[in-house]
């Protein structure tokens, strides 16, 4: 790929002018947030590179936005951990949600810190205390100092399990030139989709350093004792009722939920709706809004102090205010609804519940997760709803008829077992990289 530095130069100074001149708003912008999600207030110097590291001998580092990518990180990050032992992985991510679910998840197996902001000084600052042998962004990342540090130190970066919407290919072709500039820095890209691979190709990524892997979220790993866990939920619950979860669910959609459940009650009056909201600032909102409609909530946070806990057996709704326990509030489920989608979010990953032999019903905005979605549905595991009217009539059909639930169950299951594979090539590409 030919590239003329001054241009790349002049064009990176720009951006990091712009991006200079918007700090104090970003600034702002974290302690505004901080209202609602006091973990916003702290830890600030790390996003400018501030921050005392221990001198490890060799790193390799995995950046992952937010829990989302964190959890699809995950399992390549105990595969490196097993191949490398000697290794210590740094993990960087952006948000408080996604730093507490590393920190449940790896303890101190991994080196943690927020990922910089992509300003110059605090892009040299990280990775001069990080020194990095081969660093991974996951999926959409495309930071134009970040990527021009690891290039200039001859630090391998490989753009992993990565995706490209037409929306988002679209934003990045309005600044073509730093996008490609970008995308050249980058040693291997792992694209999830041959549509991912073009449309990369098509802002200017190295057609030879592109290949398609495959998603490694089929990886999925399911604890050996998942189920044995989710039968104890599920008898808290009430073992006979049905059981059906809205998950992720983000502002505007928890109302859209809500009215759904109040048709699914009239149908199936014993139904339990466990209602997991995306963001852990939202929990009491979310709580306040079940109760005001009349409904008795049990709260997993509560539950967690009292064993046994007898009111999970009466309540309406159950809101899982805890942080990692999706996969198990989705094993002890009938069928489950995937957030992000009745908002224009972009969805949230359908694969969990699917792995797990769970019929899914998602909304129409899947952007985020357009190849999966299409998959699913196109399987016959999943159903997709434009409302709440429609979401309680996919959820009273499953719920009504097991021959169906368990049809769609095991079609998703056997999707999800047909597609795994990626993980392994990733961590090979990995290994190429840091032999290179």
């Amino acid at each position: 790929m030919q590239k003329q530095p001054g241009s790349e130069s002049n064009l990176r100074l720009l951006y990091s002018l712009i991006l200079y001149l918007l700090t104090p708003l970003v600034l702002l912008r974290l302690a505004w947030r901080g209202l609602r999600a006091p973990q916003y207030w702290q830890r600030w110097p790390e996003r400018f590179g501030f921050f005392s590291a221990p001198q490890f001998s060799e790193t390799i580092w995995i950046h992952a936005v937010s829990v989302g990518e964190f959890q699809a990180a995950l399992p390549l990050i105990k595969a490196l951990q097993a191949r490398y032992p000697d290794v210590r992985m740094v993990v960087t991510t952006t948000t408080p949600t996604g730093s507490a679910r590393v920190r449940a998840a790896l303890g101190d197996t991994v080196f943690h810190v927020y990922a910089p902001y992509d300003l110059p000084g605090a892009v040299r600052r990280f990775l001069g205390r990080v020194r990095p042998c081969v660093a991974i962004i996951m999926e959409t990342e495309l930071w134009p100092n970040l990527f021009h540090g690891c290039h200039a130190r001859g630090i391998p970066l490989v753009l992993a399990n990565a995706r490209l919407s037409e929306r988002s290919a679209a934003g990045y072709r309005r600044i073509a030139g730093l996008a490609r500039q970008t995308l050249g820095n980058i040693t291997a890209i792992a694209a999830q989709t041959q549509d991912d691979a073009r449309r990369l190709i098509s802002l200017g990524a190295d057609a030879a350093r592109v290949q398609v892997t495959g998603n490694i979220k089929f990886d999925i790993n399911i604890p050996a004792n998942l189920h044995e866990q989710a039968a104890a939920l599920r008898q808290a619950w009430g073992a006979k009722r049905p059981v059906w979860i809205a998950a992720s669910t983000h502002e505007g959609e928890d109302e859209q939920v809500l009215e759904a459940f109040a048709a699914v009650r009239q149908a199936v009056p014993d139904a339990l709706l466990v209602l997991v909201p995306r963001h852990p600032e939202r929990f009491p909102r979310v709580v306040a809004l079940c109760r005001k409609q009349g409904y008795e909530v049990a709260l997993r946070s509560e539950q967690r102090l009292r064993v046994p806990y007898r009111e999970s057996a009466t309540a309406a709704v159950f809101v899982g205010d805890s942080m990692g326990e999706l996969m198990l509030f989705y094993a002890a489920s009938d069928v489950a609804f995937t957030g992000g989608s009745l908002v224009a979010t972009g969805g949230h990953n359908m694969l969990e519940p699917a792995a797990l032999g769970i019929p899914v019903i998602t909304g129409p905005h899947t952007f985020n997760f357009a190849e999966i979605s299409r998959m699913l549905l196109m399987a016959g595991a999943a159903r997709q709803v434009d409302d709440a009217t429609q979401l309680a009539e996919a959820v009273i059909a499953y719920l009504k008829d097991n021959d169906l639930r368990r049809a769609a169950g095991e079609k998703g299951r056997r999707l999800v077992e047909q597609n795994r594979g990626a993980l392994m090539k990733l961590v090979d590409i990995v290994q190429a990289m840091k032999s290179g």
